[in-house]
C-alpha cells in the first residue's frame, strides 16, 4: 500500500495531467485562425488539428490498459506524459500544417494514454475508504478545462503568440515527470494475457468512425454523407465487436463488466448524462459571444463560474456522499444538474451578468458532485484483476459522450437555423438546444433508479441498517 504522502499527491498528479490534457483540446479552438494566419492555410483545413487529435485519441484508448497491464501503470503513465509534452513542444514549434497534424497525432497518443492509466493509477493507490475525495480531484480538470480553454486562448493569441499554447504543457509536463518517478508506485498484472490485435483493430476503426461523425455533425466541415457513413461505419464495426469480444477470453474491452450493476448504472447513465453536459461548453461561450455580443474574454469570464464551482464541490463531495449514498445522490442531483442545465434556455442579453455568474457558479458545482459520484462508483465493484480493463472501458464511453453531445449541440443548432431560414444566430436560437440536451441528460436517472440504497456503501461509507456490501465478479 502507498505511504500516506503518496496518496495525498498522487491525485494531485493526476489532476494536473489531465488538467494539462483537457485545457490543450480545448484552447486550440479559439487560437485556429491565428495559427492559420502563421501558416499560411485556410483555418478550414486547420480543422485538422484537431480532428486529427480526436482521431488519435479514439484509436488508441482501447489500448491503454492492456499496455499498462503489460508495462506497468507508472511507467506508462509516465511515458504518456513525456509523448505528450514532447509533441506539445513540437506543435509549438511546427512551421507547416502537415508538421502540426503529425504533432498533434502524437499528442493524442500521448493523451490517450493519460486519461485511463492515470485513473488506474489512481485506482492502485488510493484506498477505497479515500477514494471520493480522491476522485473529485480528477473531475475538476475535465470541467474547468473546456471553460478555462477560449478565454486563456484568446488571451495568449491576443498578447503573445499561439506558440505559447503549447508550450504552456512543458513545465507542467516535466513537474509531472518528476512526481510520478518519486511517489507513483510501479504496479503491474503479473498476467496480462495476449493482446487481442484483431478486436483492437475493429474497436480502433469503430471508435475513429464515431468520433469523426460526432464531432463533424451540423458544423458543415465534412459532406453529410461522409458524416453518414462515418457515423454507420463505426456503428457496425462496434456491434461487430460485441459479437466478436463475447467470445474471447481476453478481449482487449472487455464488455462483460456491464454485468456488475454499478459498474453498468455509472457508465450507462453516465454516457446519457454527459451528452448535455459535452455540449454545454460547446453552446454557452456562443450563445454569449454570437446571441448576446459579449467579447471572447467576456464571455470565458463568465463561463469560467462553473469551474469555479467545480471547485468548490471538491471540498464537499466526500461528506454529502457519505451522508447520504451514491443512490439517493445520483438520483437527487440528475434533477437538480439538469434544471440548472435547462435553465441556461432562459439566459437573455438582458439578464444580469451578476446572475449568470452566479447560476454558473451554483450549476458548475452540482455538475461536478454528479462525476465525480458516477466516476467513483463505477468502480466500486470492480475487481482488481480487471481495474485497467474497467479505467479503459469507462474512458472510451466518455470520449464518445462528449463528442456525441458537442454533435448534438451543433446539430439541433443548425436545425434551428433552417427553421428559421437565416445562416446568422441570433439569441432566440439557443434555448430549443439547451431544452432538447438537458432533456436528454435527465433520462440518466432511468439507470440510478436501479442501483440498491447501499450501492458503493464500502466507498461511500453511507451503509443503510441492515444492508450487506455485496461485489459482482463477471
Amino acid at each position: 500500500m502507498a505511504s500516506r504522502i503518496s496518496q495525498n499527491i498522487v491525485p494531485l498528479i493526476v489532476a494536473c495531467a489531465l488538467f494539462m490534457e483537457n485545457l490543450d483540446g480545448s484552447i486550440i479552438a479559439t487560437a485556429l485562425p491565428a495559427i492559420a494566419r502563421s501558416l499560411n492555410t485556410n483555418p478550414i483545413h486547420l480543422n485538422l488539428a484537431i480532428t486529427s487529435y480526436m482521431f488519435s485519441l479514439a484509436v488508441f484508448i482501447p489500448l491503454s490498459g492492456w499496455v499498462a497491464d503489460r508495462f506497468g501503470a507508472r511507467t506508462v503513465f509516465r511515458a504518456a506524459i513525456v509523448i505528450f509534452t514532447l509533441s506539445s513542444a513540437g506543435c509549438g514549434l511546427s512551421e507547416t500544417l502537415p508538421e502540426l497534424v503529425i504533432f498533434r497525432i502524437l499528442q493524442g497518443i500521448g493523451g490517450a494514454m493519460m486519461v485511463p492509466v492515470g485513473r488506474l493509477v489512481l485506482l492502485r493507490t488510493i484506498p477505497k475508504a479515500k477514494l471520493v475525495g480522491a476522485m473529485a480531484w480528477v473531475t475538476v480538470p475535465a470541467l474547468v478545462g473546456p471553460v478555462l480553454g477560449p478565454p486563456v486562448g484568446g488571451f495568449i493569441v491576443t498578447y503573445w503568440s499561439w506558440h505559447w499554447i503549447f508550450f504552456l504543457n512543458l513545465p507542467i509536463g516535466l513537474l509531472g515527470i518528476v512526481l510520478a518517478t518519486i511517489f507513483i508506485e510501479d504496479i503491474r498484472e503479473e498476467d496480462p494475457g495476449p493482446l487481442d490485435f484483431k478486436g483492437f483493430f475493429l474497436m480502433a476503426i469503430a471508435l475513429a468512425g464515431l468520433v469523426c461523425g460526432f464531432e463533424s455533425i451540423g458544423r458543415d466541415i465534412l459532406p453529410s454523407s461522409i458524416v453518414t457513413l462515418s457515423l454507420c461505419g463505426g456503428a457496425l464495426l462496434l456491434g461487430l465487436y460485441v459479437y466478436y469480444a463475447r467470445r474471447r477470453v481476453y478481449p482487449i474491452v472487455d464488455i462483460r463488466l456491464f454485468k456488475i450493476p454499478t459498474f453498468m448504472a455509472a457508465i450507462a447513465g453516465g454516457f446519457v448524462f454527459r451528452i448535455g453536459i459535452g455540449a454545454l461548453p460547446f453552446l454557452l461561450p456562443i450563445m454569449l459571444q454570437l446571441g448576446f455580443g459579449l467579447s471572447a474574454l467576456h464571455s470565458g469570464l463568465l463561463t469560467f463560474a462553473s469551474a469555479a464551482g467545480a471547485m468548490l464541490m471538491k471540498m464537499s463531495a466526500a461528506r454529502i456522499i457519505r451522508k447520504f449514498g451514491f443512490r439517493r445522490v445520483l438520483i437527487v442531483n440528475t434533477y437538480i444538474s439538469t434544471a440548472y442545465l435547462l435553465g441556461t434556455a432562459f439566459f437573455q442579453p438582458a439578464t444580469s451578468h451578476l446572475f449568470i455568474l452566479i447560476f454558473l457558479l451554483t450549476g458548475g458545482f452540482f455538475r461536478s458532485l454528479q462525476f465525480t459520484s458516477m466516476n467513483t462508483l463505477a468502480y466500486a465493484d470492480i475487481p482488481p484483476r480487471l481495474m485497467s480493463k474497467a479505467t479503459t472501458l469507462s474512458s472510451m464511453i466518455q470520449q464518445l459522450s462528449l463528442s456525441f453531445g458537442v454533435g448534438m449541440g451543433a446539430l439541433l443548432l443548425n436545425f434551428t437555423l433552417r427553421w428559421h431560414g437565416t445562416t446568422n444566430l441570433e439569441a432566440g436560437d439557443f434555448w430549443p438546444a439547451f431544452v432538447s440536451v438537458s432533456i436528454i441528460s435527465s433520462l440518466s436517472i432511468l439507470f440510478f433508479l436501479k442501483l440498491p440504497p447501499n450501492a458503493g456503501a464500502e466507498i461511500s461509507g453511507h451503509l443503510p441498517p441492515d444492508a450487506e456490501v455485496k461485489r459482482t465478479d463477471p
